[in-house]
């Protein structure tokens, strides 16, 4: 077994422990995970299919998850993960840790950063795609917030979690308006 943080890289530990995380809400499959990555942790963090299940494998070879095949009714079986008592130790472990500073890797920026070689009409389309993309994140994660309910502790902190997205969001947007106005 790895050590409680793990021998992975620092967002392979990430994604582990934000799994670990979501298998202590509840026991899920790994196409229950991935909805979970997209409608919940996606505003902060993302992982694609295969991620999702090789790290899901990595858990159980670590103890870290047990996996149990839960029979369908009039539907095939179930690989139904569970977070193990080694897992919720490697969890709180990680969340009692340091944060670890994470590398932002944003395409956009980089086009941005080289944007010189693009004439006006370019850069103004570059921007206002950039601004489409983020006003329907905005709109999604306030509608994702007006409908949210918080009647306990952990449901605020996911709240919370999606309050920063939109205030990130909306400030991308202000930064997006100064860009534009200023190279006009």
């Amino acid at each position: 077994m790895t050590n409680l943080l793990g021998d992975l890289s620092t967002s392979g530990v990430v994604l582990s422990r934000i799994i670990l995380g979501l298998l202590a809400i509840a026991p899920m499959t790994g196409y229950d995970l991935k909805r979970h990555f997209d409608s919940t942790v996606g505003h902060f963090w993302s992982a694609d299919k295969a991620q999702i299940y090789r790290t899901l494998a990595q858990l159980v070879a670590d103890g870290l998850a047990e996996v149990e095949t839960v029979a369908g009714a009039g539907a095939p079986d179930r690989q139904e993960h569970r977070i193990t008592a080694a897992g919720r130790a490697a969890l709180a472990a990680w969340l009692e840790s340091a944060p670890e500073r994470q590398v932002e890797r944003d395409p956009f920026l980089a086009r941005v950063f080289f944007g010189a070689d693009l004439d006006d009409d370019g850069f103004r389309a570059l921007i206002a795609g950039r601004r489409e993309t983020t006003s329907a994140r905005l709109a999604g994660f306030e509608r994702l917030r007006a409908e949210a309910d918080a009647p306990d502790r952990a449901a605020r902190l996911r709240l919370a979690t999606l309050d920063n997205g939109i205030a990130h969001l909306r400030t991308e947007l202000a930064w997006l308006d100064a860009v534009e106005e200023e190279l006009a």
